[in-house]
């Protein structure tokens, strides 16, 4: 019969990775707003965009509805995220950060940055070349480019 060393199969091991980054990033989140790991992606994908749909939250952020629905009804309990009805299609709702939500992703933006610095700097910049461009042709194949 044959095995499959979990450790060393890749999907696995790229799925222990950004589980681990993504750990590690949310207790700078966590410790200054008390955030979840949703509410944050949330909070990031709105803004960085403006204003989104919770479908496309979803699909910006690889959310099931499920999660985005619970971050968007905590965010909205915090006053840092409003809801407006699509004039066309009253089942869609757009989102938008408030001036509170927009001033809290002010804040982390440079705090992201920092991590994200702070973590490639672990690397030489071969490594950290390596690392990029192994990312993007990942994403590319997967993508069917």
């Amino acid at each position: 019969m044959d095995i499959l060393e979990l450790e060393s199969f890749l999907p696995y091991r790229l799925y222990r990775l950004a589980d681990a980054v993504s750990r590690e990033f949310s207790k700078v989140y966590k410790d200054r707003h008390g955030l979840t790991r949703p509410e944050w992606r949330t909070l990031s994908g709105l803004g960085q965009r403006g204003t989104m749909s919770a479908t496309e939250l979803g699909e910006q952020s690889a959310m099931h509805k499920t999660k985005v629905s619970r971050a968007v009804a905590e965010l909205e309990r915090r006053r840092w995220l409003m809801r407006t009805a699509d004039e066309n299609d009253r089942r869609v709702e757009h989102l938008t950060l408030t001036k509170t939500g927009l001033a809290a992703y002010r804040e982390m933006v440079p705090l992201a940055k920092a991590f994200e610095r702070e973590l490639l700097a672990k690397f030489g910049v071969d490594e950290r070349a390596a690392i990029m461009s192994g990312m993007a042709a990942l994403e590319m194949a997967l993508e069917g480019k």
